[in-house]
């Protein structure tokens, strides 16, 4: 069996919530200075930082890879108070389909979420920027095979909006990547305020 090993194993230390930093950062060539300075602005806002690529995979055993990336994540989903999630598009008009995912789970298991993005406009704008759409009887936006693109206003799709816009949650927009970012942490440095965390 394949054998990952969290930066965060152990107990968690109980004088410091712990946020999970999830994004399509990972995928870039810089991705683990990004976590290093991520993991240290958490710090200065008195959070203990957990970016999945802190996860080591070691390689032994028979598992596959991506599922033992898999279950780090999972672990550290679990293990974290709030999370704070890159939504920015990727490779297309929407979030990164992995970053959604484990917004979703933070949304099974009620812990609070903070959502950036530099990406301005609503879904629907972008859309009408990539592809050529149509109005239909109904009035609704129609890519050429069909397909209805939401006109909710929205920043990306309803479902993370929709978590994204409950009490004490929030997605930010903002031209700079890491300005988004602080004021994620600031919104989490408010919620754990309040909890007593």
């Amino acid at each position: 069996m394949t054998h990952w090993k969290s930066q965060g194993d152990g107990e968690k230390d109980m004088n410091r919530p712990t946020i999970y930093l999830a994004g399509p950062a990972v995928f870039r060539p810089d991705a683990v200075a990004i976590g290093k300075r991520k993991v240290a602005m958490c710090e200065d806002y008195g959070f203990e930082g957990l970016y999945p690529l802190d996860n080591e995979v070691s390689g032994e055993g028979d598992e596959p890879i991506d599922q033992v990336i898999y279950e780090g994540n999972v672990a550290m989903i679990l293990r974290a108070d709030m999370g704070v999630f890159d939504l920015t598009p990727h490779l297309g008009i929407s979030a990164d389909v992995g970053t959604a995912f484990e917004l979703g789970m933070f949304a099974a298991l009620r812990k609070p979420a903070f959502g950036h993005t530099t990406a301005a406009g609503t879904i629907l704008e972008r859309a009408k920027a990539t592809f050529a759409l149509a109005r239909d009887a109904a009035r609704g936006w129609r890519t050429a095979d069909g397909t209805l693109i939401e006109d909710f206003e929205n920043r990306d799709n309803l479902m993370l909006d929709g978590y994204l816009d409950v009490g004490g949650n929030a997605f930010i927009h903002d031209d700079d990547h890491w300005v988004g970012f602080e004021r994620c942490l600031r919104e989490a440095r408010a919620t754990a305020d309040r909890n007593g965390w």
